[in-house]
């Protein structure tokens, strides 16, 4: 379970967000490649833009669920 006080700062402020347990597979991104990106380090992935119609909000919940890491959290705060 994803854990809001260890999401990285690179996560734009909102409800989705990725915590430090993140493996940076890329499964968030290929689910949902409007919101979620890889660091500029390579060395994990984040959330760059919160979801804004129904289709990016149901991407979202998509990349949670296929995400091995279980690292993707969706209570986080504006």
């Amino acid at each position: 379970m994803a854990d809001k006080a260890r999401k990285f700062p690179d996560n734009v402020p909102g409800k989705f967000y990725v915590d430090e347990d993140c493996i940076c597979c890329g499964a968030c991104v290929d689910a949902a490649p409007n919101n979620f990106k890889e660091s500029a380090e390579g060395d994990h992935d984040f959330v760059y833009k919160q979801p804004e119609t129904e289709t990016e909000l149901q991407q979202c919940k998509d990349a949670m669920s296929v995400c091995p890491a279980d690292c993707i959290g969706e209570d986080g705060e504006d």
